[in-house]
Parts: C-alpha cells; structure tokens; sequence
C-alpha cells in the first residue's frame, strides 16, 4: 500500500500500461511487476517494443513528445502519456526511472513510499 490520491495513482498505472501496449511489436509482451521492498512499493512495467535509444528516454516524459516519426500521423494519442506518469509520479514524491531494453522496448519503474502501517 501506498499513500496518495487513488485516482492520480490510477491514471499513472494505467497510462504506463497503454504505453507499453500501444509502442509494442504486434507479437510482443508486456510485463507488470509490484513489489514491497523495505519503505517503498514498487511498480514497474516493460515491454518487448522497438529498439529506444537511451539519450532518447527523458525526453519521452515531456509533453508531446513521441520518437518514431511514423507515429505522428496516427491518430493514438498525443504523447502525453508518460509526461502524465511523470507528473504524478512528481507530486507524489516517487522516484520515476526508465531504461531501454537491450532486445528493445521500455522498462519503467516506479518508487512509491509505502504507507504508515502497511508493513
């Protein structure tokens, strides 16, 4: 358990799990871990999508970005996705990393202080 705002919380989850969806190979996979380490809880969600190189990935948790310039003409989202993810991870003073995937795709975690009580 976490503390925080549960609808912030949800929108985090589920804009990290959209992304790993939509930027994936067709035959891909996406994996979704939690875990309670210590004082923290734990989220972390990858996927199997295209090659990211790594000086590209903080710029992905800005508004409007995207890196695959095929993508901006679909019409499946605004990239706005992770800059959410980013910003709730933010006002609830998590820690947000993202690393690319040697094979390709995304892994991104996120560190959230655990509630009082939770242990």
């Amino acid at each position: 358990m976490t503390a925080g705002d549960q609808g912030l919380i949800e929108s985090l989850v589920a804009n990290l799990i959209d992304n790993a969806i939509r930027h994936n190979h067709p035959d891909g996979h996406v994996e979704i871990t939690t875990q309670n380490r210590g004082a923290q809880a734990t989220l972390t969600v990858a996927n199997s999508g295209p090659v990211i190189p790594g000086d590209e990935i903080q710029r992905l948790f800005q508004p409007f970005q995207r890196l695959a310039p095929d993508r901006r003409g679909r019409h499946d989202g605004y990239g706005l996705g992770l800059a959410i993810v980013s910003a709730v991870a933010q006002a609830h003073h998590a820690t947000l990393t993202a690393s690319p995937r040697p094979e390709g795709g995304l892994s991104v975690t996120v560190r959230f202080a655990r509630a009082p009580g939770s242990l």
